[in-house]
This record gives C-alpha cells, sequence and structure tokens, in this order.
C-alpha cells in the first residue's frame, strides 16, 4: 500500500474524522497489481492492492465499529461512499426520478463473504484482507438503467 497502513492511533483518528465530518468521503483507490509485480522482496513489490470489490463492505465493517457512538452510523458510511463522493466531484446523484440517470448498487447488508482469491474480480487478488470474512454484499450494480454486475 502506497502510503502503507498506518497506527491504531491513525486509524482511529480517521474514524473520528469521518464520524465529525472532517472528512467527506471514503474512496478507493483501486491498484490492483499481478503476481509477477507482487511476488518479488518485500521492498523491490510495487505498492498496490485491490480496493473496489471490498469498499462496500470495509465501509460497512467501520459502520459496525461505530455503532455504539451513533445509530445512524449504516445511513452514513453508504454516503460517506455514494452520494458525499459523488457530490465533491460534482456529480449528480441522490435522487431517482423519471428521466434520471439510474446508478443503483443492490447489496445485502446482513450477507457474510469470504475474501478469497479465486472470488476476486479484479486482476489483482492482492489485498491484505485475504481470508478475512466480511460482511455486506453486492448482488447487482445498475449504471445508466443496465445491469453492470450480477455475481
Amino acid at each position: 500500500m502506497l502510503p502503507p497502513f498506518r497506527s491504531r492511533t491513525d486509524r482511529d483518528a480517521i474514524s473520528q474524522c469521518l464520524l465529525d465530518g472532517t472528512i467527506d468521503a471514503i474512496c478507493s483507490d483501486h491498484t490492483p497489481v499481478d503476481d509477477d509485480e507482487k511476488l518479488l522482496p518485500f521492498g523491490e513489490a510495487t505498492p498496490g492492492a485491490t480496493g473496489l470489490e471490498l469498499l462496500l463492505s470495509l465501509a460497512l465493517k467501520w459502520a459496525d465499529q461505530c455503532v455504539s457512538q451513533d445509530q445512524q452510523q449504516l445511513s452514513r458510511a453508504i454516503a460517506k461512499i455514494t452520494s458525499d463522493a459523488a457530490r465533491i466531484v460534482g456529480l449528480p446523484c441522490g435522487q431517482l426520478s423519471m428521466g434520471s440517470v439510474a446508478d443503483i448498487c443492490i447489496f445485502d447488508p446482513a450477507a457474510r463473504w469470504k475474501v478469497c482469491a479465486s472470488t476476486l474480480a479484479s486482476q489483482g487478488k492482492h489485498t491484505p484482507f485475504l481470508e478475512h470474512e466480511l460482511t455486506g454484499q453486492v448482488k447487482f450494480t445498475i449504471v445508466e438503467g443496465r445491469v453492470a454486475y450480477e455475481p
């Protein structure tokens, strides 16, 4: 990862900044790297990891960890990876209406899944979350009214 994961204190500070609004959005620097570039000595390996496929589940994990602080965390986590992020870059979002673009992610927030190289669709299969069980699974992604992803 570039930059690499930081200390627990740094991660807690980022979480607090998400809660208090100092950080407006969560995104994924999806940088999949293939085996040839990763199976080198650590200092020579290309930095990067699969991120996009884990974004929803990891945002939901953050929300679960913060639930004792705020019962609205699920809505807040979803907004941080969707409408808040889109607003920052000037994309229209947040409304379904006649004639508007239908970009929708349908997911099961309770579905549990195990991160395995064989189930990742990305070119790169390297992530620090391999073999971890996560909650929240995308069932369909609809882009401009068409199914773009269906497992």
